[in-house]
């Protein structure tokens, strides 16, 4: 869990590395699938903290989000939205529906202003959606960053996207999971997709234990190492048993604890057994 306020600490890249780490697994995809990131379409549900800043960071690449929502529902606008502007008016006005209500999130390439104030049928500025409906755009990555069950057997078979990044936690019943397999769709699970931020409050307590703290830059890196190796350990295993990324996940990570509990070997001193008088 984290440990202390930055105030106080001085620990750094906290606060994005649930996105961030999110955004390492995507990368990873996008060079071995050799994605070309303006062409590539994403839906973001849930723009809180992890899926604000996976937005913002595919964004800043050239990655076209053309969808993002909150708990009160969200917007859509094919031509692209700008994500920057979007967390701006977010934080002033607390919800995705007040800030589509300014006109002023598009990515406005006929206008080409800052702050589109044009209306709907004069720029395309988008429309407003709600969670469910975005969910079932066709777009080329969809990013579940809310809440849990929300991929359903009811509604997996409409679920387009090729591509799903699960940051959320549990956002894919298991029904419905297998729903998405049959289908072809390549599933990112949470158990890797959103390890970022337990990965860097892993750094938070290694910096606690040696008294010395790290710049962002290099919490970033680290980060990026981490999650560039677990995605390829887990991508590979997938190929080579023809299965699926969150079995090979779980594959890993169960024969990573039998090798720990091996190499401590069956003493009672290792299990945690004391003599008792």
């Amino acid at each position: 869990m984290p440990l202390q306020r930055i105030e106080i600490s001085n620990y750094l890249g906290r606060d994005d590395a649930t996105g961030r780490g999110a955004y390492y697994c995507i990368k990873e995809l996008e060079r071995l699938k050799k994605w070309e990131p303006r062409q590539m379409r994403v839906a973001v549900q849930g723009f809180g903290n992890a899926g604000q800043h996976v937005a913002r960071l595919l964004h800043g690449d050239g990655y076209r989000i053309v969808a993002i929502s909150d708990s009160r529902g969200g917007i859509f606008r094919e031509q692209g939205l700008d994500i920057l502007r979007a967390i701006e008016l977010k934080q002033q006005r607390q919800s995705l529906s007040d800030v589509y209500a300014v006109r002023s999130v598009c990515d406005c390439p006929e206008c080409g202003c800052v702050e589109c104030h044009c209306k709907p049928d004069d720029a395309g500025t988008g429309s407003v959606i709600t969670n469910e409906e975005l969910l079932e755009l066709d777009v080329d990555i969809l990013i579940p960053a809310a809440l849990e069950d929300q991929i359903t057997s009811e509604n997996a078979a409409r679920i387009v996207a090729p591509v799903v990044i699960e940051v959320a936690n549990g956002p894919t019943t298991s029904e419905a999971d297998e729903i998405l397999i049959a289908n072809g769709t390549l599933v990112v699970p949470d158990i890797l997709a959103n390890a970022g931020g337990v990965t860097v409050s892993y750094f938070e307590w290694t910096q606690n234990r040696a008294g010395y703290y790290w710049a962002l830059d290099e919490v970033h890196e680290r980060l990026r190492q981490i999650m560039t190796r677990e995605f390829n350990a887990i991508y590979d295993l997938m190929a080579s048993k023809q299965t699926d990324m969150r079995t090979a996940a779980y594959a890993i990570a169960l024969t990573r604890i039998g090798e720990a509990i091996e190499s401590l070997g069956t003493s009672d001193y290792f299990v945690g057994k004391r003599e008792t008088a």
